[in-house]
């Protein structure tokens, strides 16, 4: 199975970093606005197998990815808030 596991990365660090920001809006369209926008400026990180290796390789790169997974997550916030989608 093919699969990106920034966006595992992603849904991970996202709760914890809302918690900093209350006043965001937290409805679906807008965290799939968040997401999407903080994906997109990531480096996306394609698994092809689920063994026991690509996980631990798994977890040396998000150590090295979470800063970069928080600044790009706290960017999109920033931007959704100031812009929300819907009224």
């Amino acid at each position: 199975m093919l699969k990106n596991y920034m966006e595992d990365m992603v849904n991970n660090a996202l709760p914890k970093i809302l918690d900093q920001h209350e006043d965001m809006c937290r409805c679906a369209q807008c965290m799939a606005d968040v997401k999407a926008m903080a994906l997109n400026n990531l480096k996306p990180l394609y698994f092809a197998s689920n063994k026991g290796g690509v996980y631990n390789k798994l977890k040396e790169l998000e150590i090295q990815f979470s800063a970069d997974i928080a600044r790009e997550i706290t960017k999109a916030i920033e931007i959704v808030s100031n812009n929300p989608y819907h009224d």
